[in-house]
């Protein structure tokens, strides 16, 4: 599954219940997120102990529901409210790998004029 360039990511920071497979995902994308789920965003979700993530995205044919889960360690979480965050693409990496993603700084955009 290759996501395309532009796409966005959203990150529901409420602990959703891991018991929940692709239907109920997309009745949460739907009813709480208030998004489409077959938009060809990916939409990320969290366990309450902070050690699994699930993702749900539509990639034109069917969902793909993708699950992680760290054996030894936790994910890094900004803090829990009812509301979604949009993530970058380092973002979403950054928390894939268990770094702290919103205590890094995201790289100024490069700005070229010459290219030769």
């Amino acid at each position: 599954m290759l996501l395309p360039f532009n796409t966005q990511i959203w990150f529901y920071r409420q602990p959703i219940d891991f018991r929940k497979q692709i239907d109920g995902i997309v009745y949460l994308v739907a009813d709480t997120l208030h998004k489409d789920p077959t938009s060809g965003q990916l939409f990320v979700f969290r366990n309450k102990s902070a050690d699994k993530l699930k993702m749900s995205y539509w990639d034109d044919q069917g969902f793909w529901l993708l699950y992680k889960r760290f054996e030894k360690s936790r994910f890094k979480f900004p803090c829990i409210i009812d509301d979604t965050m949009e993530l970058s693409t380092q973002q979403l990496q950054w928390l894939l790998t268990g770094i702290d993603f919103t205590q890094q700084q995201q790289p100024e955009p490069l700005i070229v004029t010459n290219f030769f």
